[in-house]
């Protein structure tokens, strides 16, 4: 079993329109809705690669019963979320289909008090004797410490339990501190973190932090590995259009996978590039399109980047 763990979960909202345009009224001409948060992302992408996931963080509310409800009906994913007094936050992703440009709508999230955060961290320390890994996603809502994941990192680690964390700003900086075995930034976290945006440098300064493994998104360029088997980058063969919410959760489904595969480092990245490339090809984050997974997954590669010693 793999353990995600998103404590600002939401109900995302897909709204494809012809143009978006300042302004003015849209007409909407396709809406999807489904369970959200990056961890809840990363869980449905594992369930279809065949393993067994579950989901623990935060649901409340009218908002949060619908998640849950939803969720019920997702195969390998078990629901092992912590019921708060606040309302779960929804989240609107607007894509237009003209220029394939999406544009984001991130609500805060709810106000979690220090007893329901208390009860996540019971429920979690259950969870993790039963874990093969576990990825720690997503924003803070209003009510956890900053240093949440810095140290849900350290029970991982004292339970010998392989851990991958994929946020931001200062819950990142505070994280990398307590040594994961995989951050996952993009581009401008990274550089956020290191204060360099030459990303090879970036990787190597997020490793110095404490990160052992880093595995930075880099948009149409693909992803960059710096761990220590060596350094590797991979990217699809040609540009790829469409919707890129949740590319980048596709992409931690993919290296989790590999992980407790025992993939060697390469075939991991490959496999988390395809997967990456395909959930752009999507209507909604959480998928991605079997096709182009498969064609991507034989034609990626992965290559010493340049100048690599």
């Amino acid at each position: 079993m793999i353990l995600t763990v998103t404590l600002n979960t939401a109900v995302d909202l897909t709204y494809h329109v012809p143009a978006l345009r300042e302004h003015t009224t849209h007409r909407v001409t396709e809406t999807r809705e489904r369970p959200g948060g990056k961890g809840l992302n990363v869980a449905r992408v594992l369930a279809r690669l065949g393993h067994d996931t579950t989901v623990t963080g935060f649901a409340g509310g009218p908002t949060g019963a619908w998640l849950r409800e939803a969720l019920s009906g997702e195969s390998r994913v078990r629901d092992a979320l912590v019921p708060i007094g606040g309302t779960t936050r929804r989240t609107v992703a607007v894509v237009d289909t003209a220029g394939g440009d999406t544009t984001q709508f991130n609500e805060p999230g709810p106000i979690v008090t220090a007893a329901e955060w208390e009860a996540l961290k019971r429920a979690y320390a259950t969870l993790l004797p039963g874990a093969e890994a576990v990825a720690l996603c997503g924003s803070l809502p209003p009510g956890v410490p900053v240093g949440a994941y810095a140290h849900l990192i350290r029970e991982a680690r004292a339970a010998n339990v392989p851990v991958l964390l994929d946020t931001s700003g200062e819950p990142l900086r505070r994280g990398i501190a307590a040594r994961p075995d995989l951050v996952k930034p993009n581009a401008t976290e990274l550089a956020d973190l290191t204060g360099t945006r030459d990303p090879r440098h970036a990787a190597r300064a997020a490793r110095r932090r404490g990160a052992r493994a880093v595995v930075a998104s880099l948009g149409a360029e693909g992803l960059l590995a710096e761990t220590a088997a060596g350094a590797w980058r991979a990217a699809p063969p040609a540009p790829v259009r469409g919707n890129p919410t949740g590319a980048g959760d596709s992409a931690v489904a993919g290296l989790l996978a590999g992980l407790v595969e025992g993939a060697d480092w390469p075939d991991r990245l490959v496999r988390a590039a395809a997967l990456s490339a395909a959930t752009v090809h999507a209507s909604a984050a959480g998928e991605y399109d079997e096709a182009v997974y498969r064609d991507l997954a034989v034609r990626i590669t992965a290559t010493a980047p340049h100048g690599a010693a």
